[in-house]
C-alpha cells in the first residue's frame, strides 16, 4: 500500500510526534538535549540488538501482569510454554518485527514500487544543518557507543561551522513524486554520488538541528511536519529533529512501521535522556579533533539534477502553502472525568469530532481512525470506523434539537455511542474489521488478473474510502502533541491526546476545509458532552 504509492511521502503519509520539554529547563538548551537524545537513542538501538528490550506486551488486566512479581516469576519458566503463563493472566506479547527497521534504513524511490533499504553495519550518524549533510561515527569498532563528550564535541563543531546552506538542496528531492525521484536518484548514481548516497541510506538515523527557535503550536506543527524542505531526509526510517530552544520531535517514515514501533523508542528515549542524562550543560566536550572526526558530505550535481531540485523546490513551496494547521487544548476535564463516568475517553473525542462536522457542514461522513493489529504476527494496523447509528442519532440530538431531549436521555445516547465504540475497538484490534481484509482481496486480485468483484465498483465502497475525517491518536508522557496532513483533498487530518483533566487536539486542512472552525466546533461539541455527562443542560 504504501511502496507502490507514487504519492510524495511528505503530507501524503509522513506523520510527527514532538516530544515533551525535558523537566529540567536548563537541559532544553540545542546541543545537550541533542546530544543526551542521540546517545539515548543509540543505548535503545544497543540493548534491542542485544535482544534485551523488554517485549511489548497488551495488559488486559494490568493489576495482575503489569507486575515485577510477574516479570520476575515468568522470566524463568520456558519460552515454549511462558506464552501460557501470559495468557493465564491476559498479557499478550505484541508482534516487534517492525523495530529492526528503526534504524540504519531508508526507503529507496524505484520506478513503480519503492524498496526498504537497512544496513545494520554502519556506524555513524546522519546530522543535518542549515540543508548540509555531516557523518560521524557514534558507535566505535568494539561496537560500543562513541564517548557521550566526544558526541557532544561533534554537534558543538557542526553548530558552529558558517557554511552557507546549498544552492541546491538536495533535501527537496525526496519530497518528490516518487517516480520523479527515482529517475533523479538514478542520474545521481551515475553522476558519481554512490559513495555519499550510501552514508545518507545506511546512518543509523538523522538528526536534523534546526537554526530558529519554535513561536507557538502551530509554527511547532509545521516545523515537525514539513519544515522548509533543506533540513530533512524524509525517506530516512525517523529524523530526530531539535529546533534551537530544543523542542524535539521525531518525523518518520510510514512504509516500514507504525506509531507503536515509535512511540515505544520516543516513550524509551525521553525517559533516559531525562532520567539518565549522559552529559548536563555544564558538561565540557571533549577535546577531540572534530573537524577529522566529522565528515561534510558534498555532492556532484549536473544541470539536470540541479533542475530536477529547482522543480523539487517549487512543487514544495506551492504545495505548503495550501496547508493550514491549528490546535485546541479542551481544560475542562479529561480521562478522569470520563472513567469515573464509565464513559470511554475515545468514544468521546471521536463522538466531538462527528458533532463538529455535522455543526459545521450539515452532514455525516466517512471517518477513519487507526488501530494496531500488533497483537498478530506481522500485524500492522486496522481501521476503526466511528461514524454509526449511534453516533448518527446522538450527534443530530446535540446539534439540532438539544431542547427535544432531556439531560438523561442524552447521557443514554452517549452511553450507547461508548459501548459500541468500545466494540469496534475490540474487533478491530483482534482482526475482526472489514478495510484489510478488503484492500487484501483487492491487491490479490489485481496481482492475479482477475477482474474486479462488483463490490469495488459499488458507489458506497468508493465513499467509504474517501475519508474526510482521518484521525489518529497517541497518548504517553512523552508526546506533547503528533500531526499528519489529511487523506484526501478536501479532509481534515486529526492527531489527538486524550489526558487526565483536559484533550488535545491537532488538526490539518487544505483550502477545500477551514480547519480554525472545526475546531472551534469540536471544543463547543466537547463543552456540550462534559456539561451533559455533569447532568447539566446544553444551550443550542
Amino acid at each position: 500500500m504504501y511502496l507502490s504509492s507514487r504519492k510524495s511521502v511528505v503530507l501524503n503519509f509522513n506523520p510527527f510526534m514532538s516530544f515533551n520539554p525535558d523537566p529540567k529547563a536548563e537541559y532544553n538548551d540545542q546541543l545537550t538535549r541533542a546530544t543526551n537524545m542521540t546517545v539515548s537513542a543509540i543505548r535503545f538501538l544497543k540493548t534491542f540488538r542485544a535482544g534485551c528490550l523488554e517485549p511489548e506486551v497488551f495488559h488486559l488486566n494490568p493489576d495482575k501482569s503489569d507486575t515485577q512479581t510477574f516479570r520476575r516469576l515468568i522470566r524463568f519458566v520456558p519460552s515454549s510454554v511462558s506464552w501460557f503463563g501470559a495468557y493465564m493472566v491476559n498479557a499478550y506479547p505484541l508482534d516487534m518485527s517492525q523495530y529492526f527497521r528503526l534504524f540504519n534504513s531508508t526507503r529507496l524511490p524505484k520506478l513503480s514500487r519503492d524498496e526498504l533499504f537497512t544496513d545494520e553495519k554502519a556506524k555513524h550518524l546522519l546530522v543535518l544543518r542549515n540543508g548540509n549533510f555531516y557523518v560521524f561515527d557514534v558507535i566505535d569498532r568494539d561496537g560500543n557507543i562513541v564517548k557521550p563528550s566526544e558526541i557532544q564535541a561533534h554537534l558543538k563543531y557542526i553548530l558552529s561551522d558558517n557554511s552557507p546552506a546549498p544552492a541546491f538542496p538536495l533535501a527537496y528531492l525526496p519530497s518528490e513524486n516518487r517516480d520523479s525521484w527515482a529517475l533523479l536518484r538514478q542520474k545521481l548514481l551515475e553522476n558519481g554520488n554512490e559513495e555519499v548516497l550510501q552514508k545518507v541510506d545506511s546512518a543509523v538515523f538523522c538528526l536534523c538541528l534546526d537554526d530558529f527557535p519554535i513561536k507557538d503550536l502551530v509554527h511547532l506543527s509545521h516545523t515537525m511536519l514539513h519544515g522548509d524542505g533543506i533540513n530533512r531526509w524524509y525517506d530516512k526510517s525517523f529524523n530526530l529533529i531539535l529546533t534551537k530552544d530544543g523542542n524535539a520531535a521525531i518525523h518518520f517514515e510510514h512504509s516500514w512501521g507504525d506509531g507503536v514501533a515509535v512511540l515505544r523508542f520516543q516513550n524509551e528515549v525521553f525517559k533516559d535522556s531525562t532520567q539518565r542524562p549522559a552529559v548536563t550543560p555544564q558538561s565540557q566536550p571533549a577535546a577531540v579533533d572534530s573537524s577529522s572526526a566529522v565528515q561534510k558530505l558534498s555532492f556532484k550535481l549536473n544541470d539536470a539534477l540541479k533542475a530536477g531540485i529547482t522543480k523539487a523546490k517549487q512543487k514544495f513551496d506551492a504545495t505548503m502553502e495550501t496547508l493550514t494547521l491549528d490546535c485546541i487544548q479542551f481544560k475542562k476535564g479529561g480521562k478522569e472525568f470520563l472513567k469515573q463516568k464509565k464513559i470511554s475517553p475515545d468514544a468521546v473525542t471521536q463522538l466531538s469530532f462527528q458533532m463538529a462536522f455535522l455543526r459545521q457542514y450539515g452532514q455525516t461522513v466517512a471517518t477513519y481512525e487507526s488501530c494496531s493489529t500488533a497483537a498478530f504476527k506481522h500485524g500492522r494496523t486496522e481501521t476503526i470506523r466511528p461514524v454509526s447509528i449511534y453516533t448518527k442519532k446522538c450527534t443530530e440530538a446535540f446539534v439540532r434539537q438539544p431542547s427535544k431531549h432531556s439531560t438523561e436521555e442524552l447521557q443514554q445516547m452517549i452511553a450507547e455511542c461508548s459501548k459500541y465504540h468500545g466494540q469496534l475497538t475490540k474487533e478491530a484490534a483482534m482482526g475482526q474489521g472489514f478495510d484489510r481484509h478488503l484492500f487484501s482481496l483487492r491487491y490479490l486480485a489485481a496481482s492475479k488478473g482477475i477482474s474486479l468483484p462488483d463490490i469495488y465498483q459499488d458507489q458506497a465502497y468508493a465513499q467509504l474510502n474517501h475519508n474526510i475525517l482521518s484521525t489518529s491518536t497517541l497518548n504517553s508522557p512523552a508526546v506533547n502533541m503528533g500531526g499528519f496532513a489529511p487523506v484526501v483533498p478536501d479532509g481534515f487530518g486529526v492527531g489527538y491526546g486524550v489526558h487526565d483533566d483536559w484533550i488535545g487536539c491537532s488538526a490539518s486542512s487544505y483550502p477545500a476545509r477551514n480547519v480554525h472552525e472545526f475546531l472551534q466546533c469540536v471544543h463547543k461539541s466537547l463543552e456540550d458532552i462534559f456539561r451533559v455527562l455533569e447532568g447539566k443542560h446544553i444551550s443550542s
